[in-house]
């Protein structure tokens, strides 16, 4: 039995990469996965039917078995948005024909393939939740071919197998319905040498789950509520005035994140921690329940990993706040990431101004009403 080349050829996607000098992805990590679809090969026939001919036999007729049920398992390590790594197991299925011959008999052939793999993926994004990848690497595949015969067709080695090492193709599109988990439809071609001396490819079409570990989307800290303000009891009538009644406040601070940090990172650098402490002096006097840090980002970049660095610069001002004496419990961060901007995104100078760090305090103060 052959398994022979099927018209056409798969080529690797191009990769066009694009970086903004606005955002660098964060897309790093481990994954895995597991694919299942149609496996596709072509039975050479006419080699068939050339080699009963040279023992004396004449074919009647063949009957190719040339399709089956394939499967994968696999992981990977994902090193940027745009490369990763990946390996896994997979079984391509089973594969054979029978071919009836003069003088009377039939010569029944298959093959078992299955084996491991290693590839290197590029990966294109093209929307912020839909991908294309292109992916390369070898396989090293097991063919345990099996034949037998009736009549007066005698096989002489019925159960021949062999291991060997080829390259393999494919290209696919991927869709995330969340951070953690994403779909996958691909198509790849195996080279395949099978056990009686042939070679030819075996492609499969599937479709399958990936799972991210680490994906998941950060929850913001919850917002504690402003102090209710309770109305005071009438005042007795007395001859002396009432002592000062500490009054609810709320006071809100924006920072531009230029101010407080170097592109793309979220260590606070000394001129923002010069903006903060003038923000700790003014509020000196203040009886502090609750402080909120909210970062924002502009529009440029995926989502995900805007959300990531807002977050990350939040929790920045946060450890720079309880660092000056500021009681941990009671500052709370959030991320919104691109999600409210307060000027529009397609001038430079709108961007700047949705790239900020906001800090919210809410407290008391002792004053005479």
């Amino acid at each position: 039995m052959k398994i022979v080349k099927t018209s056409g050829a798969l080529s690797l996607l191009a990769l066009a990469v694009i970086v903004s000098p606005f955002a660098v992805a964060d897309d790093s990590g481990w994954y895995a996965g597991a694919n299942v679809g149609q496996s596709r090969a072509k039975i050479d026939d006419a080699r068939i039917t050339s080699g009963l001919l040279g023992s004396g036999f004449a074919t009647t007729s063949i009957n190719d078995d040339d399709r089956s049920t394939g499967y994968k398992v696999f992981g990977g390590y994902q090193i940027n948005k745009n490369f990763a790594l990946e390996g896994g197991y997979f079984d391509l299925g089973k594969f054979g024909f029978t071919a009836t011959t003069v003088p009377a008999g039939t010569l029944n052939g298959n093959i078992k393939l299955r084996g491991v793999n290693f590839d290197a993926v590029g990966i294109l994004p093209i929307t912020e939740k839909f991908s294309a990848f292109g992916r390369a690497g070898v396989n090293y595949a097991q063919a345990r071919d099996s034949f037998s015969g009736t009549g007066l067709v005698n096989v002489l080695n019925p159960n021949p197998s062999t291991h060997r090492a080829n390259f393999k193709l494919g290209l696919g599109v991927q869709y995330a319905f969340t951070e953690a988990l994403a779909m996958r439809a691909e198509v790849e071609r195996y080279r395949i040498n099978d056990a009686v001396g042939n070679k030819g490819d075996v492609d499969h079409l599937s479709v399958g789950l990936v799972y991210r570990f680490g994906g998941k989307t950060p929850s913001a800290a919850p917002r504690a509520p402003a102090p209710e303000i309770v109305a005071a009891a009438p005042e007795p009538v007395v001859v002396t005035p009432p002592p000062p009644t500490p009054v609810p406040v709320s006071e809100k601070v924006t920072f531009a994140a230029e101010a407080l940090f170097d592109f793309d990172k979220s260590a606070v650098k000394p001129e923002g921690k010069a903006a903060l402490d003038d923000l700790l002096a003014k509020l000196q006097g203040m009886n502090t329940e609750v402080m909120i840090t909210v970062g924002h980002t502009d529009s440029v970049g995926k989502a995900a990993y805007n959300q990531k660095l807002s977050i990350r610069r939040a929790e920045a001002v946060k450890a720079y706040l309880v660092s000056k004496g500021i009681d941990a419990s009671r500052v709370y961060t959030e991320g919104k990431g691109k999600t409210q901007p307060v000027a529009d995104n397609k001038s430079a100078q709108g961007r700047a101004k949705n790239r900020r760090v906001t800090v919210e305090v809410v407290g008391t103060r002792t004053e005479m009403k």
